[in-house]
């Protein structure tokens, strides 16, 4: 039997015994966690999901937190900054092994849910929280979700950013100057994979632009 799984973005073929490595999850080594994002199952009977199969999931041991081969990249800033220069960057992943594989039940398994590293997010730790979690409580999220929004910094001061993007960069978590300057390259590599930035961060020289706005 074989699953098709989504995970940071990416889809994997995997059976019970395979080694894989993904981007970085929120899980110590030795721990069990379940990716409940199946796609399809395979085997004696084939099952599509639309777009996931329900109560489908699959288990997996986390061996190691990893670091993938080197990239290098050649950055060159447009407009207000006019430079370029060459970086390295070493991706952040987990080693895991697919332990079982589970066409129903997952729901009720109980196993820690699959989540990303830089899903920080209230409305990403809720949606991975049991269901029971999420109904005691609704209220506490809700106040949890609009409270950064109260004290957050105008980031529309920041070249490229608009109110739609001011608005994506807040639903992302993300309210404030200091944020963004604290940014490492594998928080930028990672916030431009989860809203789809294309490279933005570092064409408009969003941390530097920070750093100055932070002091102010």
């Amino acid at each position: 039997m074989f699953a098709v799984l989504k995970t940071g973005g990416k889809q994997y073929k995997v059976q019970a015994g395979d080694m894989l490595r993904v981007e970085k999850l929120a899980a110590d080594a030795g721990e069990t966690v379940q990716f409940n994002e199946v796609l399809m199952l395979g085997g004696d009977d084939t099952v599509v999901g639309a777009p996931f199969v329900k109560d489908a999931g699959v288990q997996a041991e986390v061996v190691d937190q990893i670091k993938g081969e080197k990239v290098i990249n050649f950055v060159k800033r447009r407009r207000k900054h006019s430079s370029k220069r060459t970086k390295g960057h070493r991706q952040k992943l987990t080693l895991i092994k697919v332990t079982d594989i589970l066409a129903s039940g997952a729901d009720k398994s109980g196993v820690k849910a699959a989540m990303g590293a830089s899903s920080v997010s209230p409305t990403a730790v809720a949606a991975a929280a049991p269901e029971a979690v999420k109904k005691a409580a609704p209220a506490k999220a809700e106040k949890a979700e609009a409270a950064p929004a109260a004290g957050a910094d105008d980031l529309k001061k920041l070249s490229g950013v608009g109110p739609a993007l001011e608005k994506k960069l807040i639903e992302g978590g993300v309210t404030s100057f200091a944020q963004i300057a604290a940014w490492t390259e594998a928080d930028v590599a990672a916030m431009d994979e989860k809203l789809s930035f294309k490279g933005r961060i570092e064409r408009e020289g969003w941390i530097e632009q920070a750093k100055e706005l932070a002091k102010g």
